[in-house]
């Protein structure tokens, strides 16, 4: 039985990673595939991997996350707010690093809602004098 020594919920835009750290030789799976097969961009790995180089950690870890919701993109920074949540439960000296860099803050930006009378949140129908 493999035990979970620290768990973080990360949020971004609409997606949701549930992030499980354990124990282990710093490999990173994402729903059942490895970081480098599930992120289609090097940069959207490196995004994931942030919190663990600030930290010194890369392969003290093995971090299991389940990640639902929105695109790669915000899947990525939900990943990256969910470990550095996860980090600071296991070791509490990690909180000042990764509090400095802000990945301790849920990044709020989200799409704005379709108004009525409108075609998008802010454009408008054209408008015709006659």
């Amino acid at each position: 039985m493999v035990k979970n020594i620290g768990i973080g919920t990360g949020r971004r835009k609409t997606a949701v990673a549930r992030v499980f750290v354990r124990e282990g030789s710093g490999k990173i799976v994402v729903n059942g595939k490895d970081v480098n097969d599930y992120f289609a961009t090097s940069e959207q790995v490196q995004v994931v991997r942030q919190p663990l180089m600030v930290t010194s950690s890369e392969n003290k870890y093995d971090i299991l996350i389940n990640v639902v919701g929105g695109g790669l993109n915000g899947q990525a920074g939900a990943c990256l707010h969910g470990i550095s949540r996860a980090l600071t439960q296991v070791d509490q000296d990690n909180y000042p690093a990764l509090k400095k860099n802000g990945y301790l803050t849920r990044d709020s930006r989200m799409v704005e809602r379709k108004k009525y009378g409108q075609r998008g949140a802010r454009r408008r129908f054209q408008f015709s004098k006659r």
